[in-house]
């Protein structure tokens, strides 16, 4: 087989004056093309792009962003939880997509929920004066924010309802992601659901009035014998599931308001040979691997969607949106895999659907 070898190495990058030469326009016709600016000719155009091509001519988007006026940079800032987590992945491709098409370049880095690392950041991002930032998940460097928000960064938060940062948020619906997955558990004829609920938050409220809600609208008030709350981790989650499985009535299904909470009610579940018996749903941040090996059924976030209000909102706020903050509620997806779409026992089909009439 043939070895292509790389050219020789250009001491200098080609400049915009080599093709002004080479397509014999002037440096202003090719300034013009270079800018995407509509007043060049097809032809003009097409002969200033062959020359771009022919001579390797890449823009200077730094010496650009140096003379511009406005300051900007053309690039902006994602601040992720952990870039390798199944959550991440799709919401920075829909960012990136949607940067790339204006022209702009994303720097992307993860905190792994850890405050010094995620301040560092942020700090190195705005050194290179990027024009926006997105941080998803957690944050404790509000003050940080604040400072790049008064210095003029646009600022966009994602899944951050605990943030004191009166910034633009998109977050995922937990009230409605909530509903949704009590919702399924009804229509497969459960009535008797338990519920574990996370340590006190916000969010952790809502959860669970979405799911009082839900049983309330069907006509059945939340049995408080069937609730756990304050459910710190999955160890937690395994004692308060086996009390609730320890029941003279013990529920027919279980809601998990959180990914340990749910790992911790899984393994209870198997131990005690119910995992066939007992259905389970679970609200998932992070579409945990673990979850998703085990069959867990979860009610999840949209990261697509989440990614897409995060960067449109945020190009808004750069080319000069100055209304107040906005809470852009994006809704829950839930995904079914095996766990929530057991019925209860001995009603299968016709039975179930009359059930949950």
């Amino acid at each position: 087989m043939r070895v292509l070898k790389p050219p020789g190495r250009l001491k200098t990058r080609p400049t915009m004056r080599q093709v002004a030469a080479h397509a014999r326009v002037s440096l202003k016709t090719v300034s013009r093309v270079i800018n995407a600016e509509s007043v060049v000719s097809p032809t003009l155009r097409s002969r200033v792009q062959a020359s771009v091509e022919h001579l390797g001519y890449r823009h200077n988007l730094q010496a650009s962003s140096l003379r511009r006026t406005d300051s900007r940079s053309a690039t902006i800032g994602l601040v992720l939880r952990d870039a390798a987590n199944a959550l991440s992945a799709p919401l920075s491709n829909e960012v990136e997509s949607i940067a790339l098409k204006r022209g702009v370049l994303v720097f992307t880095g993860s905190s792994h929920d850890d405050e010094e690392h995620d301040r560092e950041l942020i700090w190195a991002f705005s050194c290179h004066r990027v024009d926006g930032l997105i941080v998803v998940g957690t944050t404790q460097n509000t003050d940080l924010l604040l400072a790049e928000h008064r210095a003029g960064t646009s600022i966009v938060l994602v899944d951050q309802l605990e943030s004191t940062f009166d910034s633009d948020h998109v977050v995922t619906d937990d009230f409605q992601g909530t509903q949704l997955g009590i919702r399924h558990l009804i229509a497969n004829g459960h009535r008797h659901i338990g519920y574990l609920g996370g340590p006190a938050s916000d969010r952790t409220i809502r959860r669970y009035r979405g799911c009082v809600d839900e049983l309330r609208a069907q006509g059945w008030p939340i049995d408080e014998h069937l609730v756990r709350l304050d459910v710190h981790d999955s160890e937690a989650a395994e004692t308060a599931a086996a009390e609730l499985l320890s029941e003279a009535r013990r529920p027919t299904a279980l809601f998990a308001s959180g990914s340990q909470i749910a790992l911790g009610t899984y393994r209870v579940l198997r131990r005690l040979d119910l995992n066939r018996q007992v259905a389970l749903v679970a609200f998932d941040d992070l579409l945990d691997a673990d979850l998703t090996a085990c069959g867990v059924t979860v009610i999840a976030p949209d990261p697509v969607a989440l990614g897409r209000a995060a960067a449109k909102l945020l190009f808004r706020r750069i080319d000069g949106d100055e209304s107040p903050p906005v809470h852009h509620l994006i809704p829950s997806r839930l995904i079914t895999r095996a766990t929530g779409e057991i019925h209860v026992m001995g009603l299968s089909g016709p039975a179930v659907q009359r059930i949950a009439r």
